[in-house]
């Protein structure tokens, strides 16, 4: 119980005499509030970018989903692209077998997009990114419907000219009226409207361009029409989310589709699997040099400022000398110099944490359409116990001085 009391009593030294001395305290502060502000608001810029990014991943490719095409997502150094130039493309006739013999799979569809083309309605046109998928498009991908409707089967099997169409191209060829029911021309073809997907913005990655300015077509259409110069499909097959049950599914993709291409056993796939794992993990490198960096550059600010906390308190050690032998010839112990000392600098670090977390707390505030900053609660109690590691390290040595001081040198001292 003593020992608590004069903690106790340590931290109201502290605080008295930071409050005697508001002007110095202010200026003192400064230094760490520019510091934690340049590494939170890194932290936070890094995080926000990163979630950005996933989101986009996740809504592009889908969530537990592999994809099955003639190309590697990842490429490494010793990239053999001669190797995977000469691979066959995916047959739509191995998607059917997929399709109707995959019993690991929740969902296979066949997409084929990353084409420009025309659409027109009357004297309004513009260029678009055009997909061909099939029906079960919407169950491997997010593909969000704001008004009317996804294909129906018989439209997807059967080739329909049927189109659902990005927010922003609807705006440009409603000319104020609903599009659901409307025809436009694809290149001169007409196609009927069923379906506008809900807007989503600019796409951060440009994977396959934003959707709102996208039209989605039947596969079947798709391959008729815009797919006889260079088909480039790729086979996406959605797994049940259980690990276990991805690898497995992974395997029997495999053997099936070696199976179907008549691949001896010694030879190499003549396709590639391609899973999110990869590409979060190279997102995953890419924000983590992010994060050591941004933290080094703030950290030369932060530095400063811890300077300036431990030049204030030697200041404050030699203003207070006096009062220091006085407190040490009545029975204090060295403990409790130098927790008052201590306790001192750490408030100031941490107010000045408070302070540069709260000036990004502000920035959040404001719109960002392009990238929306999130401060989480990890990156608010990351700067706080940065703020206080920083005011431990610029107050230990002055609070160490002070403790050892000989009480009748130091009463003695003017």
């Amino acid at each position: 119980m003593k020992f608590l009391r004069q903690v106790f009593e340590s931290l109201v030294f502290a605080y008295q005499a930071l409050r005697s001395n508001i002007m110095r305290t202010t200026l003192s502060l400064l230094g760490v509030s520019v510091g934690i502000f340049a590494i939170v608001a890194v932290f936070t810029a890094v995080d926000s970018l990163n979630g950005k990014i996933r989101s986009e991943i996740d809504s592009f490719a889908g969530s537990g989903v592999l994809y099955v095409g003639k190309w590697p997502w990842l490429m490494q150094n010793n990239y053999p692209w001669w190797k995977y130039l000469n691979r066959p493309e995916m047959k739509y006739s191995e998607f059917k077998y997929l399709k109707e013999n995959l019993t690991s799979a929740q969902a296979v569809a066949i997409i084929d997009g990353g084409r420009t083309a025309s659409v027109n309605r009357g004297s309004s046109s513009m260029d678009i990114n055009i997909t061909g998928a099939s029906y079960d498009y919407n169950q491997v991908t997010s593909c969000p419907i704001s008004e009317g409707r996804y294909f129906l089967p018989i439209e997807s099997d059967n080739g329909l000219n049927v189109a659902i169409i990005g927010s922003k191209v609807a705006e440009n060829l409603s000319n104020g009226e609903s599009m659901i029911g409307q025809v436009i021309k694809l290149n001169g073809i007409k196609f009927s409207v069923i379906g506008i997907i809900e807007k989503k913005g600019n796409d951060m990655l440009g994977f396959g361009g934003t959707p709102d300015e996208k039209v989605i077509i039947p596969y079947i259409t798709f391959a008729t029409i815009f797919q006889k110069d260079r088909p480039q499909p790729d086979i996406s097959i959605k797994a049940f989310e259980d690990d276990v049950n991805q690898q497995n599914l992974e395997g029997d993709i495999t053997g099936m589709i070696r199976s179907l291409r008549s691949i001896k056993p010694k030879q190499e796939d003549s396709f590639s699997i391609n899973r999110m794992d990869g590409l979060n993990q190279f997102f995953d490198g890419i924000f983590s040099v992010l994060n050591v960096a941004g933290a080094l550059i703030a950290g030369f600010s932060l530095l400063v400022g811890g300077f300036g906390i431990a030049n204030i308190m030697f200041v404050s050690v030699k203003e207070r000398t006096n009062i220091i032998g006085i407190q040490k010839s009545l029975g204090a112990k060295n403990y409790f110099i130098m927790f008052q000392f201590l306790f001192e600098a750490v408030f100031l670090s941490l107010i000045g944490g408070i302070v540069g977390i709260g000036l990004v707390v502000l920035i959040t505030f404001i719109p960002q359409e392009a990238l929306p900053l999130s401060l989480s609660f990890k990156n608010i109690l990351s700067g706080l116990m940065i703020s206080s590691f920083i005011g431990i390290l610029s107050g230990i040595i002055p609070a160490w001085v002070a403790a050892k001081m000989d009480p009748v040198i130091a009463i003695r001292s003017k």
